[in-house]
């Protein structure tokens, strides 16, 4: 891959694609096709992939999410087919405009279309009144955002993500009771160490004085490393201290598209039936782990929240 491909809604940088690689050592001519070539054959090799013709593409993400680390690459890939088998609940064949429909009302969750100086993607998570949500419906977020997370897996290239949690149309204290610790934790395991998502910082837009509650909630489910890069700001105008104008979207005071706007792009991208297939390939990306060694199962999964008493090892 010599050019990063044109997105409908996602910008790049001209060029995005040499700082980038370049940051890990791998700009020279031919060292990321040498990178990707012996990821694929790797792949290739274990017996307890049930899907083993993924692109290129996701082969060099998948490095540049680990920092140019092929140890880790591996790493990934495997956590991500095993999280499939592992935690089946937040994975499904699912069109998130229609079976979302409610959620996708009171929940904003997406990337914005433009690249930080530093070529990182500022996603908004913006929540209104959520009283209407059931506690049931926070795994369908879940769920959605597993699925935005598989298109930016083929599609985005950035040096990682930073967001932005604007909870000041929300009622924190609602927030908080609707929030299962094992499913989140679950959840972050899924995008952080399965889709590689490296999390540069988090903005808390809340002046609710209960935001400390969710505070101690995030702290339990996120390494020490990532949870002092979380910041409180008490109202809207203070992002303008940390994101540029341009990336921000219009109800922020940037020049971006406006909120609604840019949710209905992601809706029609995300259930686009280019998408929907996609998808449904991805779920079958799982693992049997009747062909793992167990020593290795063990040794990488044995310290993942939750319980699995449903997959057998032999």
């Amino acid at each position: 891959m010599d050019t990063i491909p044109k997105d409908r809604i996602l910008e790049f940088k001209q060029d995005a694609l040499t700082v980038i690689r370049k940051q890990y050592n791998l700009d020279k001519p031919g060292q990321m096709k040498e990178a990707i070539s012996i990821l694929h054959d790797w792949v290739q090799q274990q017996e307890h992939f049930k899907k083993k013709d993924f692109t290129p593409y996701y082969y060099e993400t998948s490095i540049i999410t680990c920092k140019g680390s092929m140890e880790r690459a591996k790493s990934q890939i495997d956590r991500i087919c095993t999280m499939r088998t592992l935690l089946p609940q937040f994975f499904g064949d699912y069109n998130i405009k229609v079976d979302f429909e409610s959620l996708n009302e009171v929940a904003y969750l997406f990337p914005l279309p433009k690249l930080t100086d530093d070529y990182y993607r500022v996603a908004i998570s913006k929540l209104f009144d959520i009283s209407t949500i059931k506690n049931s419906q926070v795994m369908d977020y879940y769920r959605r955002n597993i699925i935005l997370a598989e298109y930016l897996k083929i599609h985005d290239y950035a040096a990682g993500m930073i967001f932005i949690l604007d909870y000041s149309e929300t009622n924190i204290t609602d927030l908080v009771s609707k929030v299962n610790l094992v499913e989140l934790k679950q959840a972050l395991s899924i995008f952080i160490q399965g889709y590689g998502m490296r999390i540069k910082a988090i903005y808390i837009i809340s002046a609710s004085k209960f935001v400390n509650s969710l505070m101690a909630i995030l702290k339990q489910v996120l390494s020490a490393k990532i949870a002092v890069r979380i910041n409180i700001l008490n109202n809207v105008e203070e992002i303008h201290d940390y994101i540029p104008n341009e990336i921000l979207p219009k109800d922020y005071g940037g020049e971006e598209r406006c909120l609604n706007d840019l949710q209905n792009e992601w809706l029609d991208v995300l259930s686009s039936e280019e998408h929907l297939k996609y998808i449904r390939e991805m779920n079958n990306a799982g693992t049997d782990e009747t062909f793992r060694r167990r020593d290795s199962f063990n040794e990488h999964y044995a310290g993942m929240p939750g319980t699995f008493r449903a997959l057998s090892v032999d």
